[in-house]
């Protein structure tokens, strides 16, 4: 994984906000009601009956059916991805074939299978797990249908044609650089104590957010500054399956009952995302007498937003997805339309097949001081939302 220490991350990306995103069309769908969160429990949607397929020559003119598959409305911000992407495909006028899978790997699979086979001229995907999908990517390589993996990239299969997401080594970087400047590892004597949970181990972008953010930590835990009491530091022991909050917070249990019951403290915890830090806080609140320890997180879910001001969570990565969504609409235009999508990366994501073209989009980060103009000056939320 490449080596990118941002020393000076969290400077720029203080002065950056008003250019959060990805440099895609500044069209802004509407603020995004607050959706289900972790919690929430879906049934598999029931697929829809096929459909006549699409003429080329409607296609070619910038019509046409797009199928856009999301793992789950278990998070918050798959409903606001979903959402999002819907309402501008149709703008731009597409027809649009939307389904979520329940994080069931089974039911996605069908989804895609059943868009392939209605008619859909795109799929955009965002998969449940990034090895799952080869042998329904081979059908719609078959027949011909450009994918684009979307925030999650799609494992071995040579039928991706385009991968569009948020620079996930930066996500890391960023979150590892905050614990960093929070604790002034540089000239504070330390040792400081610090827990790491990261997420699904099926998702390849867990792996970029945990390395970013360990090539900023690991050193300091070399030198003794920081100290991982329960000694779990690999990516297979921090590692929490579908990225739950209740796993997270099961986790974060037993290492609290076997290491800080004693009144010792937890100055950080390194969480890769809100869902697994909503579990850590949860744990804390219930297990944890100390001081309360810096958290991180990634997608500013409200859950986690309001746990900011409370002060239960100190940031979160916010990935404006109005941006990726408007992103992906344009790569999806210029497909159909006989074009090449715009790309800005072709040497960082290797799907096992080969290099991904890919689009990058840039995150920053919320905190207490920054959260009003990044989330409710931006549209993004109300202040309604948040209370």
């Amino acid at each position: 994984m490449r080596k990118k220490l941002l020393s000076m991350i969290l400077a720029t990306t203080m002065v950056a906000t008003a250019l959060v995103g990805c440099g895609a069309k500044e069209e802004k769908a509407a603020a995004p009601a607050e959706q289900a969160t972790e919690e929430t429990k879906e049934e598999a949607p029931a697929e829809e009956a096929p459909a006549e397929e699409a003429p080329a020559e409607e296609a070619s003119a910038g019509g046409g059916k797009i199928g856009v598959a999301m793992p789950t409305k278990d998070l918050q911000r798959w409903n606001q991805d979903g959402a999002n992407m819907k309402a501008e495909l149709e703008a731009a006028g597409y027809e649009v074939d939307l389904q979520y899978a329940a994080n069931d790997i089974a039911t996605q699979v069908s989804q895609i299978e059943n868009m392939i086979n209605s008619g859909c001229s795109m799929l955009v995907i965002a998969s449940i797990d990034g090895d799952s999908l080869g042998t329904v990517l081979e059908l719609a390589k078959e027949s011909d249908i450009p994918v684009i993996a979307y925030d999650r990239l799609i494992m071995n299969s040579d039928a991706v044609s385009y991968y569009a997401t948020f620079d996930n080594y930066m996500v890391g970087t960023i979150q590892g650089e905050y614990i960093k400047d929070q604790l002034d590892l540089d000239n504070a004597e330390g040792p400081f104590n610090i827990e790491l949970t990261t997420g699904d181990p099926g998702d390849n972008n867990a792996r970029f957010f945990f390395g970013g953010a360990m090539d900023v930590l690991q050193p300091y835990i070399d030198s003794g500054k920081l100290v991982v009491k329960s000694g779990q530091t690999a990516f297979e022991e921090v590692a929490t399956a579908n990225w739950a909050t209740d796993a997270a917070q099961a986790r974060m249990d037993a290492i609290i009952a076997a290491n800080y019951a004693d009144g010792t403290v937890l100055h950080a915890a390194l969480c890769s995302n809100d869902s697994t830090a909503l579990g850590v806080a949860n744990s804390l609140e219930a297990n944890y007498t100390g001081e309360w320890p810096i958290i991180t997180g990634q997608d500013c879910d409200i859950a986690s937003v309001k746990n900011i001001l409370a002060g239960k969570q100190s940031m979160s990565i916010f990935k404006d997805t109005r941006t990726l969504a408007s992103k992906v609409v344009e790569m999806v235009d210029a497909v159909m339309k006989g074009g090449e999508a715009p790309i800005n990366d072709t040497e960082t994501y290797d799907n096992g097949t080969g290099i991904i073209p890919s689009f990058l989009c840039e995150p920053v980060f919320a905190d207490i001081n920054n959260y009003t103009e990044l989330l409710i000056d931006s549209g993004y939320y109300t202040e309604d939302q948040l209370k």
